[in-house]
């Protein structure tokens, strides 16, 4: 399992048509991607330009999946203007849950995806 953490900032005035976009690589990575465990966009409490993006991959070849895919592909086209400074990544392993008690986020499945 591969988690990333990545914190992005956008330019100011761009924050509206940033989020549609984003929108689109959420859905896109929780509906279309088997090896995509969960991708979730947090807002900053602090910024409101600055947003979080926590996405769990079931391996290597799900994350190049997901760096391949029409909607990310998309996503990265159309904002690549909008970002107001690097992106700050991180990766990490997901501990808690456990790999095998993981069970894939769908939009509209509710969290905890622990198995019971």
């Amino acid at each position: 399992m591969i988690a990333l953490i990545v914190t992005i900032n956008i330019k100011p005035g761009f924050k509206q048509q940033f989020m549609e976009s984003m929108m689109g690589d959420a859905r896109g990575s929780n509906e279309d991607e088997p090896g995509c465990m969960q991708f979730d966009v947090l807002q900053d409490n602090e910024d409101a330009n600055r947003i979080h993006l926590y996405e769990v991959y079931k391996d290597q070849a799900a994350l190049d999946a997901h760096r391949a895919a029409p909607h990310y592909t998309k996503w990265r086209e159309t904002v690549k203007e909008w970002f107001a400074t690097e992106n700050v990544r991180r990766v990490a392993t997901p501990v808690y849950p456990a790999e095998k008690d993981w069970k894939k986020r769908t939009t509209g499945s509710s969290r905890p995806r622990a198995s019971r």
